[in-house]
């Protein structure tokens, strides 16, 4: 694949990750896909870019943040789906005191509310706080993996947007713990995308730094 190639897929990729990212909700998971096409066309052009400068970090670190995403978030939803049926079954039996463990049965009856234990929402309270930390590291992860691939780019393509791009997306992933953090995840793909398109083939490639 060519430079020119390359860069407007990474460039095309990344406008759309921006677009998906934030319009999954309210699309019914077409944000999601689009997201995910476009990580996908972001690590082709990646790929392209890496074979021109002869570097493979560009390509190979930021495929393992994107892996190590894709493994954080499988992880986080086996724990959720283990907590859910080693938990709900029991809070059910404790508000459906005549439940006969059949879930379609479920609709004849009448909750009693007052027969909730507090105790009883923990399970559900620890399983949102572990999930919500193993998404948080996994955040951090996926950002330093990628960071490191877009300061080897920046280096090589001496465009400084690439190292904004890392830098936002490892600030945006410590501040997840707040919604300022996804903003600045959100413009960080903006700005990845005006930096694909900012990129000019150059004659004589820069050395890497040491």
């Amino acid at each position: 694949m060519n430079f020119e190639a390359s860069k407007n897929l990474g460039g095309v990729g990344a406008i759309l990750m921006f677009i998906g990212f934030i319009i999954p909700a309210a699309t019914g998971g077409f944000g999601l896909l689009l997201s995910l096409v476009g990580l996908i066309l972001v690590l082709i052009g990646l790929k392209g870019l890496a074979d021109y400068y002869n570097e493979a970090g560009i390509f190979n670190n930021f495929l393992y943040g994107a892996i190590a995403g894709v493994a954080g978030v499988v992880v986080a939803f086996v724990a959720f789906v283990f907590v859910v049926f080693t938990s709900l079954t029991d809070f059910l039996y404790t508000i459906f005191p005549g439940w006969d463990g059949n879930l379609q049965s479920l609709s004849g009856l009448t909750p009693d509310i007052s027969a909730i234990d507090p105790t009883a929402i923990l399970p559900f309270l620890a399983a949102f706080l572990v999930i919500a930390v193993i998404l948080f590291f996994t955040a951090i992860i996926v950002a330093i993996f990628m960071r490191k691939s877009l300061n080897t780019l920046s280096a090589k393509s001496t465009v400084g947007l690439f190292g904004t791009t890392g830098l936002l997306l490892l600030v945006g992933a410590v501040l997840t713990i707040i919604f300022i953090g996804f903003i600045l995840i959100w413009i960080a793909m903006l700005i990845l995308a005006i930096a694909f398109f900012s990129m000019r083939q150059q004659q004589t490639q820069p050395a890497m730094s040491t």
